[in-house]
């Protein structure tokens, strides 16, 4: 279930903007604030029925749009690039202290350590 949740929340960081107003709202109150459909329908004021049909059309279209583009897939994948630039740098880095002490390549790996921290943030 830890799983399902969060690739629902991933889904709607990812695609939220693609919903209606409603949708965003009945999503977000059952998977990050943890309501229940009765608890939702009962602040709205509809069926519990209601509400679930929401949410689910709501699933229905961000997992289309992941199934079509792909995005959170190729996030994860960069992740994982990133990771394994991170760990060279850093080998490279100690490398350069135990054997050469070049303040040229320490420098490069501090750029490439830099660019990275932006690829992370964007």
């Amino acid at each position: 279930m830890k799983n399902q949740a969060y690739r629902m929340a991933l889904l709607y960081d990812f695609y939220g903007d693609m919903l209606t107003e409603r949708q965003k709202e009945f999503y977000d109150l059952y998977y990050n604030e943890d309501l229940s459909l009765t608890e939702i329908s009962e602040n709205y004021g509809i069926t519990r029925q209601g509400v679930r049909d929401v949410i689910v059309r709501a699933e229905g279209i961000l997992t289309e749009l992941e199934d079509k583009t792909g995005i959170i897939r190729r996030f994860h994948k960069m992740q994982a690039q990133f990771r394994e630039i991170e760990a060279a740098v850093d080998s490279i880095y100690r490398r350069n202290e135990e054997k050469h002490q070049d303040d040229e390549l320490e420098l490069l790996c501090e750029r490439i350590r830099g660019v990275l921290a932006q690829l992370k943030q964007e």
